[in-house]
């Protein structure tokens, strides 16, 4: 049953390998917590009184409600799976009320500090390295298009279309969506991709299938990405985390900022629901808060 559902989640719902993971540990700390205090090998006999003994115990860890929800939802799924496929009787997750977590707005950085990272780059590519031009691009098409990590990883020569000025990137369940590209941006990828195939040249590699690529032209992998990223925030900027997907949450939120549509914004970020978007409305919604406090003589 549980390889029919990992089956599932990889091939019909397209869930991503790091999702894929994430719910094969949390089920696996579940089954395990199962055998050890109850005697229960089958998830067929698990009941409600079981899985709120478990989030008992996770919350005697310190894990926290975000955490705990994350580890829940897995479950959902998964059981949701085994009563429509495999006629499971009762949900044992349907009475469980998931543990209220606080609502975090996404982190961001300023555009300025993000000008000065990009200014600093910018000044350091006048030697013109296939190396600074890579990590220059790498930021910036991460920030100006709004870019998953993994998405950025997995972007190759064919999604390129410098034409139409337009990126085509592949999203989470394997949905695809255009992202337009700036004449900027345009002019860098060009400049980049001659270095780019003349280092290819001289370390003697075949051509590549993705566009970034490692010094040794190997495909880029997430620590690489997260490392360049916390490396150059680190210059400019002491927001408390400096991942790959704060340049994200920067590009949203500064679309928002600027009077975007929120619809276009769901787009361009690749989100199935509008929900999901909402956020960065309301990171706008407290700026607007911030300057009437400080500045209506009412407030």
């Amino acid at each position: 049953m549980i390889i029919s559902f990992f089956n599932y989640l990889e091939f019909e719902k397209r869930y991503s390998s790091h999702t894929l993971d994430a719910y094969k540990s949390d089920i696996e700390q579940f089954t395990s917590f199962l055998q050890y205090n109850f005697q229960v090998d089958s998830l067929v006999d698990v009941t409600s009184a079981q899985v709120r003994s478990w989030m008992v115990s996770l919350k005697e860890q310190n894990i926290s409600n975000r955490s705990i929800n994350r580890k829940l939802s897995a479950l959902k799924t998964l059981f949701n799976f085994l009563r429509s496929r495999h006629g499971l009787a009762q949900n044992p997750l349907r009475k469980i009320i998931s543990p209220k977590t606080e609502k975090r707005l996404p982190l961001t950085v300023r555009k300025e500090h993000l000008e000065r990272m990009f200014l600093i780059n910018n000044q350091n590519a006048g030697d013109t390295s296939y190396i600074l031009l890579r990590n220059d691009l790498v930021l910036d098409m991460l920030y100006s298009c709004g870019l998953r990590r993994s998405e950025l990883m997995q972007l190759s020569l064919k999604d390129l279309d410098l034409d139409r000025r337009l990126c085509r990137v592949l999203g989470k369940g394997k949905k695809e969506r255009w992202v337009p590209l700036s004449a900027n941006l345009v002019d860098k990828i060009l400049t980049y991709l001659i270095f780019r195939h003349q280092t290819l040249i001289d370390l003697a590699k075949p051509e590549h299938f993705y566009l970034f690529m490692t010094d040794q032209c190997e495909p880029l992998y997430p620590k690489w990405v997260y490392n360049l990223v916390k490396k150059n925030l680190s210059l400019v900027s002491s927001v408390e985390r400096r991942s790959p997907h704060i340049l994200r949450h920067s590009f949203a939120t500064h679309l928002s900022d600027a009077g975007a549509d929120l619809h276009v914004i769901k787009t361009l970020l690749g989100h199935s629901s509008l929900a999901a978007t909402q956020v960065y409305m309301h990171n706008s919604i407290e700026k607007l808060k911030k300057i009437y406090d400080q500045a209506h003589p009412k407030s």
